[in-house]
């Protein structure tokens, strides 16, 4: 069925209600539940301020970590559409140019040096752009160009390997006292995230950026080095797709740490069910990027609730059978 404005604007609508009806949810479930009355009492002392109740606090705290969830789950699959519109694969993933694994090497440094939790985020803000800033240099000429990135590819692959190693070695000399929180950083985990400004900031200024060049995302992964004989300005969009991908993954790993799978399922089933075009197509995988791990972390705070697991577990539970399952379908289609 082609695309219309009336379907598109259906179909993020219904996305949108199910993303609230999403955050809702995970306000009343947890290891003590909010009935009907009790939601509606704790929304009515929030919003008017009164003094907080049992059902207030419950419902502030968990809306604040279902609304980072939401920002977080957003950011990775908007950052997944990119990277796969960047590189020209459906599979790729926006951890693949090793932006993660910086952002990893210095949040784990700092927890090993026994930072504060700021440093920590700094650090791992660092990590993830000296990991771009490198990779900028090393494959600029690649992102000029309007062909497949291998050189991109793989040196982000390298680059990651290389921060894989240094999260390796941080882990062996880690204090016992250290340990657990920094396997928990790595796995994913939202426990003790604070709801912030900036990644609404950087999701709704990458959203606008792939909007306005939706035409020419369209064409580029379409056409490759032929998008420029239609007027685009490939190396310019490439660029752009490149920094904002990266934006929003370390934006996402800071606020949560390594959650997988996220940025590769959720795009390729959003381009699966609704198309390849990228009118649609970065909305409502934004959407369906938050949506999909608010439920997720829902899922880890109740499963053994009072206990919470990492979100991480969660999403990799849901992400292995899904990367299989899209991975046999790109086979069938001969795409791969």
């Amino acid at each position: 069925m082609p695309l219309t404005a009336r379907r598109a604007h259906l179909i993020l609508l219904l996305l949108a209600a199910l993303s609230l009806a999403s955050l809702l949810a995970s306000a009343t479930l947890g290891s003590v539940a909010l009935n009907g009355s009790e939601l509606w009492q704790g929304l009515s002392a929030l919003i008017s301020a009164q003094d907080s109740t049992l059902a207030a606090t419950l419902l502030e705290l968990r809306l604040q970590r279902a609304l980072v969830a939401w920002v977080t789950g957003a950011s990775l699959a908007l950052a997944g559409v990119m990277m796969q519109a960047l590189l020209r694969n459906p599979l790729a993933d926006p951890y693949v140019l090793g932006v993660s694994g910086g952002a990893s090497a210095g949040a784990l440094l700092a927890m090993l040096l026994g930072a504060s939790i700021w440093v920590v985020d700094m650090s791992a803000v660092a990590g993830a752009i000296a990991i771009s800033l490198l990779l900028l240099l090393l494959a600029r000429d690649e992102l000029r160009s309007g062909g497949g990135s291998p050189l991109l590819l793989l040196t982000g692959v390298i680059l990651a390997s290389g921060c894989g190693a240094l999260v390796t070695l941080m882990l062996s000399i880690a204090p016992d006292s250290s340990l657990r929180g920094m396997v928990f950083w790595l796995i994913g985990d939202l426990s003790g995230s604070e709801l912030r400004l900036l990644p609404w900031l950087v999701l709704a200024i990458a959203l606008a950026f792939g909007l306005k060049a939706a035409r020419g995302i369209n064409l580029l992964a379409l056409h490759g080095e032929m998008a420029a004989t239609f007027g685009i300005r490939v190396g310019q969009l490439r660029y752009g797709l490149f920094g904002f991908a990266a934006l929003l993954t370390a934006s996402a790993v800071t606020g949560a740490g390594s959650i997988g799978f996220l940025g590769l399922i959720v795009p390729h089933a959003c381009r699966f069910a609704l198309g390849p075009d990228h009118r649609l197509l970065l909305p409502s995988a934004a959407i369906s990027g938050g949506l999909l791990l608010v439920l997720a972390d829902t899922l880890s705070r109740t499963l053994i609730a009072p206990q919470q697991l990492p979100v991480g577990v969660i999403t990799a539970l849901i992400g292995v059978p899904a990367f299989l399952l899209q991975l046999r379908q790109v086979r069938r289609s001969g795409t791969c």
